[in-house]
């Protein structure tokens, strides 16, 4: 009888392991709320000019008409178009990436310097560079989508620069390929900085897109329209 009871007390003591358990399990999967209160704040403080802001961008037109854009009778490249959108509505600094050696702006002489930056694993010398980036909290980066990579000299821009607990939000032009896989190389090239999400937007539709960026940069809480931002 004593060996029954035994038995007894023991299986009740393991269901009750299990439940406790398997609680906790669930438990575990979601979000507190407190993890949730907390990134809305720093979605606020960024939109309240608490951070610092600096957008970065590489663009190189070709004499094709969908590389660029005509913005109130402006030429300007697709990706630089985003990035004064961004800039003017992040209150942000801004800076071009240029080439030392520029490039050319015929397509097919375009597509062949890109194509040869890939074969010998080239980084382009940057002209100029930027003053105090240290101070910056959050960068955007932006170029557009090269043989389904970043052009070769944002890999000179990475790895010139410390970006260690800074904060970067991509944003690129593409003819079809999105993003590829730049966010993860750019991740890989800064594993001490941390990640917003970023934007990719088609060459086709950038001329209509600004109200498409601008809510984007709502919905990461980078929005500000409080002023204008220094270029550098």
């Amino acid at each position: 009888m004593k060996k029954v009871i035994t038995l007894l007390m023991g299986l009740v003591l393991m269901l009750a392991l299990i439940f406790a358990f398997s609680a906790c399990s669930v438990t575990n999967t979601e979000l507190p709320e407190s993890s949730l209160q907390n990134t809305q704040d720093d979605l606020e403080h960024q939109t309240n000019g608490d951070v610092k802001t600096l957008v970065v961008y590489f663009s190189a037109p070709d004499n094709l008409d969908n590389s660029y854009v005509e913005i109130d009778g402006e030429r300007l490249g697709n990706t630089q178009y985003m990035a004064y959108v961004i800039q003017e509505n992040t209150a942000a600094d801004i800076f071009r990436i240029s080439p030392q050696n520029p490039y050319p702006t015929e397509h097919d002489a375009l597509l062949e310097a890109a194509r040869e930056e890939v074969r010998t694993n080239a980084r382009p010398e940057i002209e100029g560079t930027i003053e105090d980036f240290d101070s910056y909290d959050v960068v955007f980066v932006g170029y557009p989508n090269w043989n389904g990579d970043m052009p070769y000299i944002l890999y000179t821009f990475f790895e010139s620069y410390d970006f260690s607990g800074k904060t970067i939000v991509p944003f690129n032009t593409h003819g079809g390929s999105g993003f590829s896989r730049t966010q993860e190389t750019i991740a890989e090239l800064t594993p001490d900085a941390s990640m917003l999400e970023g934007k990719s937007i088609s060459r086709n539709s950038i001329e209509s897109a600004e109200q498409e960026i601008i809510d984007w940069l709502n919905s990461i809480g980078m929005l500000k329209k409080t002023g204008e931002g220094q270029g550098l």
